[in-house]
């Protein structure tokens, strides 16, 4: 392994019960293993950085069979050799519920190649890549079910084939970054949390307020059709529910057509404009298709 002159690095750990649940109808090892990998690398896409190594520490608890463990490793391994990075290490401990904590180690030239939180300017358009909305649809597809087996027969198979196969193997968006800060955004952040949350951090971070309109969120494939069948409301599931592991970005107005350019490639993830900074309080603004404010919470990390 060569250094590049500047490093980044990022860590991202899931826990059993708190982000994944394992057993018939819920996640397998493979998907938590290809999750885990993709939620780190994301932090990466988000400074739009080249993604160089990983480092996957598990905590197994009692019972947990050996070819889930070695499932859930091949897995975070496919994700690892198609988004070009190295597996470089690790370690294995015991704990009381599957834990996978995962260092990435990401790479650039100059500082100019990556991106922080704290570019937004006013005037600036807000956007995101890919559609939102699979992973939220999938947890109450799932919920559902548990509650009441056989309460989501309404679903279109499509529709439930769609969101699960996107909740369980998430991509994350390690191009549309670097071609996102080559093309000139000036702010950036996976969409872990979900946009109501996570703009609000750019717009906190960079003293200024995301105006972001619900309406024009992208849906994901299936999103619809399911909470049309469990009367939830798309758009806001889209803003709060999170695990996308989309971009959210902020850039100059004057760049627009450049943006769109650059991530106009075939099998690509595209662009939508969401919004817009403003002047006021430092965070995010929703609005309804009315134009009402609107208040929603992502997920948000709380600890005892």
């Amino acid at each position: 392994m060569r250094a590049r002159p500047l490093c980044v690095v990022s860590v991202d750990t899931i826990v059993e019960g708190t982000h994944f649940r394992l057993g018939e109808g819920w996640d397998t090892p493979a998907e938590v293993g290809h999750r885990a990998l993709a939620a780190a690398l994301s932090d990466l896409a988000a400074m739009g950085a080249d993604p160089g190594e990983a480092y996957i520490a598990l905590g197994l608890p009692p019972g947990f069979q050996e070819h889930d463990a070695l499932a859930l490793v091949r897995a975070a391994a496919e994700l690892a050799r198609a988004a070009e990075t190295t597996i470089a290490g690790g370690d294995v401990v015991s704990a009381s519920g599957l834990t996978v904590s995962v260092t990435v180690v990401g790479w650039a030239e100059h500082e100019h190649e990556l991106i922080a939180r704290d570019g937004a300017r006013v005037g600036q358009l807000v956007g995101v890549t890919g559609a939102l909305g699979a992973a939220g649809a999938a947890l109450a597809l799932r919920e559902a079910d548990a509650r009441a087996p056989g309460s989501t027969a309404s679903v279109p198979d499509a529709a439930r084939s769609a969101v699960l196969a996107r909740a369980g193997r998430p991509w994350p968006r390690l191009r549309e970054g670097r071609a996102l800060a080559a093309a000139g955004a000036r702010a950036m952040i996976d969409l872990s949390d979900g946009p109501a949350t996570d703009a609000g951090h750019i717009g906190r971070a960079s003293a200024v307020q995301l105006r972001v309109e619900l309406a024009k969120l992208p849906l994901a494939e299936g999103v619809a059709e399911v909470c049309a069948a469990l009367e939830l409301d798309p758009l806001r599931l889209a803003a709060s529910a999170g695990e996308d592991y989309e971009l959210c970005f902020c850039a100059p107005a004057e760049l627009r057509g450049q943006i769109e350019t650059a991530l106009a490639v075939p099998g690509g993830a595209g662009v939508s404009w969401i919004g817009e900074v403003l002047e006021g309080a430092a965070g995010a603004l929703l609005l309804g298709e009315r134009g009402d404010q609107v208040r929603l919470g992502g997920f948000e990390h709380r600890w005892q």
